[in-house]
């Protein structure tokens, strides 16, 4: 592995960036939390949400027993993100997709903080804060555009949706791994940007990228368990570094 100091890139990665058709972006929370996105977890400091954990209140399990309980948590939790904005990260990742003929950005990220800097068709494989999907018919709705009555009602059947994000003890969103995968194995360049993608199925994305012969890039402030197995392994913030791609 051929390792970069911080906020340098290598000649050889600036010639593949410039040279490539099809480019790969995996992002997770190490994006969002540079721009103070609250993580909700891990440390000393899990969070729990009157007495329950974060793993408790964010499940399944939680949606069948306690609906209007998950709702109060994720309307607490959006009202934290209104006051945030994209980073120079989002932004930069946003420019990419008007100068790559092939390009797809896949996240873990739930804060829409991609689709505010500008991208388009993200694959946002644990869904979105913003959206509401209903129990019964699965019909989905922009939860800035529904009244406050909590759980809100379903405008296609009338049923209750639920907050449109998985939960723990959730399968991912039907075709979004799959969509990932294909972009996967047509990439030339593949970034994995603020996760330690160690997280099963997302991490299997660089693998597949790889194996396919793409060159492999790792953007995190510190090392992790992906970056011996990468080609590039790049130790420095994302809204640091991201943007030195686009001089």
């Amino acid at each position: 592995m051929q390792a970069s100091k911080a906020l340098e890139i290598s000649e050889n990665l600036r010639e593949r960036f410039a040279c490539a058709r099809n480019v790969l972006v995996l992002t997770g929370a190490g994006v969002s939390a540079e721009s103070g996105v609250p993580t909700f977890r891990g440390g000393g400091q899990t969070t729990v949400w009157k007495g329950m954990p974060f793993d408790v209140i964010s499940s399944a399990r939680m949606v069948e027993r306690d609906l209007p309980a998950v709702w109060e948590w994720f309307d607490y939790r959006r009202k934290l993100l209104e006051k945030l904005s994209p980073n120079p990260a989002h932004q930069a990742i946003a420019r990419w997709q008007d100068r790559f003929p092939g390009f797809t950005l896949v996240t873990q990220n739930i804060d829409g903080l991609h689709h505010t800097a500008g991208s388009r068709e993200v694959i946002e494989l644990h869904g979105s804060i913003w959206r509401a999907r209903c129990v019964a018919c699965s019909a989905r709705a922009d939860i800035r555009l529904l009244n406050d009555e909590r759980p809100p009602a379903c405008a296609e059947c009338g049923n209750y949706m639920r907050p449109d994000v998985v939960l723990f003890g959730e399968m991912l969103p039907a075709g979004a791994f799959e969509r990932a995968v294909e972009s996967a194995k047509n990439c030339e360049l593949c970034f994995v940007v603020g996760t330690s993608a160690i997280v099963y199925p997302a991490a299997a994305l660089p693998e597949v990228a790889r194996a396919s012969g793409a060159y492999l890039v790792e953007v995190n402030p510190e090392k992790t368990a992906l970056s011996e197995f990468c080609d590039e392994a790049i130790q420095g913030k994302a809204e640091k570094t991201l943007p030195l791609f686009c001089v």
